[in-house]
């Protein structure tokens, strides 16, 4: 069996569930791993720089688990030696220079995948197996209501993820896009966007609330309602970081705290839908090992890629969209927007 080497770039929190999901593959050999702090790397070849681990790891796959202001330039190093790459998000700082990163790696004939990971939770899969198989009929709406309870108090997110308190762009820009490319992934195109943010916590200096209402083009809804203070009903918040509906002709699938989904046909009891939630003790239920076993499955077996590049920026131009609406108190219409 023909195995992928990959090497990654960035040791820091979230860099553990991709070490672990890489690990998880026996497609994948791990060829070495690249940090500012080397000496945090363990149990894999070391490197200080992107330069000398690309020329001596010599990997068919660079997985970016850095900073969004770095990435550019990761790309730009990976797109010379010719070696595709797996991006984590937010891909870029801005819009802009997400579009000049994305439209590099094209020019230089290079694959580039947005490490979108949560349309890859095994709640989400399952309903769009559901949704597929018409077991909800027509589909009206979906709602998500994120409560992960994290985000309390001077110290939030400092022991785990401390540059989230300086970032000017928040809420949206690092949680929400989650849910933009999950009802995508759901729901099919947005047609219009109309939002209402603000920040709660006064220690940080982005948004941390916000309501997002979203127009699909084949008239369904979506309701985004998130704030990342408050927490709900779960044994672990920050395993769903909330609950959902997901309503159609035929009934209501909701998705709890717990990961378990729930099926209330129209005017019957609900009942739960068993399915496999994942494991419970890693980040989203396996996600993160789902979507790079997809990767891993298209590159050995020349098949089709979820969010590349060009198709992650819809979700970013949907995304400016609601900043946009927030900003100036409006309906903001998809086509023809220009962020």
């Amino acid at each position: 069996m023909r195995r992928l080497r990959v090497a990654g770039v960035g040791a820091g929190y979230f860099s553990q569930f991709h070490l672990q999901g890489w690990r998880a593959l026996p497609q994948v050999e791990l060829v070495g791993w690249c940090d500012r702090e080397p000496s945090r790397i363990q149990g894999l070849p070391a490197f200080d720089s992107i330069e000398s681990l690309l020329e001596e790891a010599k990997p068919d796959l660079l997985d970016i688990v850095t900073p969004p202001e770095t990435h550019h330039e990761l790309v730009r190093a990976a797109a010379r030696r010719g070696i595709p790459a797996i991006c984590q998000k937010p891909l870029a700082p801005t819009y802009a220079e997400a579009v000049a990163l994305v439209e590099d790696a094209e020019r230089a004939g290079m694959t580039l995948v947005v490490h979108e990971n949560f349309r890859w939770q095994p709640w989400y899969r399952e309903a769009k197996r559901l949704i597929d198989a018409g077991f909800l009929g027509r589909l009206h709406s979906v709602a998500f209501r994120l409560r992960p309870g994290d985000g309390q108090g001077p110290r939030a997110y400092l022991d785990r993820q401390p540059y989230f308190q300086k970032m000017a762009r928040f809420l949206v820009h690092e949680t929400a896009i989650h849910w933009i490319d999950t009802f995508r992934f759901l729901m099919g195109e947005v047609k219009a966007v109309f939002a209402v943010l603000k920040r709660i916590n006064p220690v940080i200096a982005g948004e941390d609330a916000g309501i997002i209402v979203l127009e699909f083009e084949n008239g369904t809804t979506g309701l985004f309602d998130g704030n990342r203070l408050n927490d709900h009903v779960a044994s672990n918040p920050r395993r769903t970081m909330g609950e959902m509906w997901l309503e159609g002709s035929a009934g209501v699938l909701r998705l709890d705290g717990d990961a378990r989904l729930w099926w209330k046909p129209h005017q019957s009891p609900e009942l739960e839908h068993r399915y496999e939630r994942g494991p419970d003790d890693t980040f989203g239920g396996g996600a993160c090992t789902a979507l790079q076993a997809h990767v891993v499955d298209s590159f050995l077996k020349d098949s089709s890629l979820e969010n590349r590049g060009p198709e992650y920026l819809k979700n970013l131009r949907v995304q400016e969209a609601v900043y946009r609406s927030s900003l100036e108190g409006r309906k903001i219409a998809m086509e023809g927007f220009a962020p």
